[in-house]
């Protein structure tokens, strides 16, 4: 019996799903339990793209990426589960509900999501997320992805 993989580098990320910088927005994932949950980080970091327009002078990590974050972290989940390293994979959102914005997230944050699967079938995954930073929930959400398994 295989050992199941319980964290992701940033090396089997990209293995993984396909987004690059400077949309890549996880940096690891780790506590990785294959058809239940998993933990995404990202770094804030100040030199990031995004923060020379939201907002100059008020540096401040966009909600939408937040989500975005969420559903990477369980696309590296389900990539893991179904042993999808290396494979043709894209992950695309069907819903997004129950999302909500606690707190703002700024550089020098460190974003932990946690994720946990809701519904899984071959295809369609069901997962509930909650970013938080330092304990506290910045956001959270209920998603539903489609998986698609590109031919090779």
């Amino acid at each position: 019996m295989t050992e199941q993989r319980t964290t992701a580098d940033l090396d089997i990320i990209q293995r993984i799903i396909p987004h690059r910088y400077p949309f890549l927005l996880i940096d690891k994932v780790r506590d990785i339990v294959a058809k239940e949950s998993a933990v995404g980080i990202k770094n804030i970091t100040f030199n990031e793209p995004q923060f020379q327009g939201h907002f100059p002078g008020a540096p401040i990590f966009p909600g939408v990426m937040i989500v975005e974050a969420i559903a990477q972290t369980s696309a590296v989940l389900v990539g893991i589960t179904l042993d999808l390293i290396d494979k043709p994979l894209l992950v695309y959102f069907m819903s997004i509900d129950k999302c909500k914005f606690r707190r703002k997230v700024v550089p020098g944050d460190v974003l932990e999501m946690s994720v946990e699967v809701l519904r899984s079938s071959k295809k369609i995954w069901k997962f509930r997320g909650v970013a938080r930073v330092e304990g506290q929930v910045a956001a959270e959400a209920e998603i539903v992805a489609m998986i698609d398994l590109l031919e090779e």
